[in-house]
């Protein structure tokens, strides 16, 4: 069970008190949030939301563990089907494009625990960005080796794929005014995320992999 929860007597009440909270959390941050606009956006009264969560700072944990939860099933699970490690890099970027895709407040919950440098952060990078960062580069390293991958820095190629993957939907309020249409729409989503895979077949790939992929 989490830190930050208590016992749960229904799981369909906690769901909504997070999906609330979270939304509050990314919006205006812990010290923001008033806990009364949880409640009244989860449907439940207060006294239920200390029921379920003790307070503020064990819901604001619980709400960072049920995302990096999901973090964690989405990121590796295309990875786990693929059978070359060029396969897995592609197939850890789009995991973790599809969370993105799904999980739109990550980018601000993130960002904010990284300004305050919080224990939560620390928490967040040891548990989940550390290893999701190490295993891209391990598939990199791979493929490098098996002369599927061009000879990249693998660590500085790593940082590429998790910038531009998460900096199109933590700018995407900005990019959505330049372009003059809802990068967020579910049609500009889908083009980014083939544009993506498409640039890092023909940018990392060898020769040989991309006319076999084409």
């Amino acid at each position: 069970m989490g830190r930050g929860r208590k016992k749960q007597e229904n799981p369909e009440t906690a769901a909504r008190i997070l999906e609330a909270a979270e939304a509050h959390f990314a919006a205006h941050g812990l010290a923001g949030t008033r806990t009364e606009e949880i409640a009244s956006a989860a449907k439940v009264n207060k006294a239920m939301l200390f029921y379920y969560f003790k307070n503020k700072k064990h819901l604001h944990r619980a709400v960072l563990e049920n995302l990096f939860r999901q973090f964690r099933e989405s990121v590796y699970a295309l990875q786990k089907k693929a059978d070359s490690p060029r396969k897995q890099v592609l197939g850890l970027v789009a995991g973790y494009f599809d969370f993105l895709a799904s999980h739109r407040n990550y980018p601000k919950l993130v960002q904010r625990e990284a300004m305050e440098a919080s224990a939560n952060f620390k928490w967040i990078v040891g548990e989940y960005l550390n290893p999701f960062h190490s295993e891209v580069m391990k598939a990199i390293r791979s493929g490098i080796a098996e002369g599927d991958i061009r000879g990249v820095d693998p660590e500085h190629t790593a940082f590429s794929i998790l910038g531009m993957t998460t900096s199109y939907f933590a700018a995407a309020p900005i990019l959505s005014k330049i372009a003059g249409r809802d990068l967020l729409a579910a049609p500009s989503v889908a083009a980014r995320r083939v544009a993506i895979l498409d640039f890092l077949e023909h940018g990392l790939m060898a020769e040989r992999c991309r006319s076999a992929a084409g």
